[in-house]
């Protein structure tokens, strides 16, 4: 693990690439088309942020390619190269013949050559969205190997660095694997000091697949999120313990489990702090406590459950992860 600007370390994936361990995501709560957008990216390039994390879903992308351009005009950053972009197919291109006209469509939005990481957003497949949302009545069988064949040719052409997937239990991660030629680098997930996926960690540990946390505090704030993680007490005393804020040690938390993080914000203050994580750290004593918290799940996918869809309930969805 090494660091650089900003003192972000970086693992290296089992695809060879270097991933800095802290990246910003760029989704605003709900999805929108912002313009506005890259200027928070443009200054949390200034304090070091190199990972952006984006998707087509979340309308993001166009931002953050006008945030890149811009920063390698003003001399932020002097190339390409020195960032870390992922972005995520969504569902309804999860079939094999929309991933590589769905990649080219981030590239052009991004106006990027290749994507650093691209991920599989979700193990599912829709027909269309209404509204911004998914209709139960268009759920669609996911052909997983069909979809990771096409992921693998997109790599092959070097459109894509790496490639991985979010939201996979174990048993999907162990089904893709028993075909796929190309392994995935990273399955990005909810993990929190109060969703610690211990079983998924340890699974992915075995297989050399890096995890990554997305709603590192719960989604706290978010429409569909929770306040538990920022609320408890547990975390609020071992907070002040080291004289730092809650979401500092739940930052601090998932990077000592060995996962890296997607952490958002758009204001400066909250940006610097969520950099603040790598001259300290929580003892065993404090990483026991939190290990005994009890779990909350901030995001259950119930929107991909439907009686006639391939998934019928939360436990086929997750496969008992929940």
């Amino acid at each position: 693990m090494e660091k650089e600007i900003g003192g972000i370390p970086q693992v290296v994936l089992n695809s060879g690439h270097k991933m800095h361990l802290v990246g910003l995501g760029t989704a605003k709560d709900p999805f929108i088309e912002d313009e506005s957008l890259k200027f928070p990216i443009l200054e949390a390039m200034e304090l070091g942020y190199r990972h952006f994390d984006t998707a087509m879903i979340y309308k993001s992308e166009k931002a953050l390619g006008q945030a890149i351009a811009e920063a390698q005009e003003r001399g932020i950053i002097d190339s390409r190269s020195e960032l870390f972009v992922t972005s995520k197919l969504w569902c309804t291109d999860n079939h094999p013949d929309g991933v590589l006209p769905a990649l080219h469509q981030t590239l052009q939005r991004l106006q990027l050559e290749y994507l650093d990481l691209y991920l599989i957003h979700w193990p599912a497949r829709v027909r269309q969205m209404e509204e911004g949302s998914v209709q139960k009545e268009h759920h669609l069988p996911f052909d997983m190997r069909g979809t990771w064949e096409a992921m693998e040719k997109c790599c092959r052409m070097g459109l894509t660095k790496s490639i991985g997937v979010s939201n996979f239990s174990c048993k999907k991660l162990g089904d893709l694997l028993a075909h796929a030629t190309i392994p995935p680098a990273v399955n990005q997930v909810e993990m929190h000091p109060l969703w610690q996926q211990r079983k998924l960690r340890e699974f992915c540990g075995e297989k050399g697949i890096q995890v990554y946390a997305y709603s590192p505090l719960g989604g706290a704030g978010a429409t569909w999120g929770t306040n538990a993680v920022l609320d408890s007490v547990v975390l609020k005393e071992i907070a002040h313990a080291h004289g730092k804020s809650t979401a500092q040690v739940s930052l601090r938390w998932i990077l000592q489990q060995g996962a890296g993080l997607i952490a958002k914000s758009f204001k400066k203050e909250r940006l610097k702090e969520n950099l603040e994580m790598f001259d300290w750290e929580l003892n065993e004593e404090e990483m026991q406590k939190i290990g005994e918290l009890p779990p909350k799940k901030a995001i259950l996918g119930e929107e991909w459950v439907s009686p006639n869809g391939p998934y019928k309930t939360l436990e086929e969805l997750w496969d008992g992860e929940i």
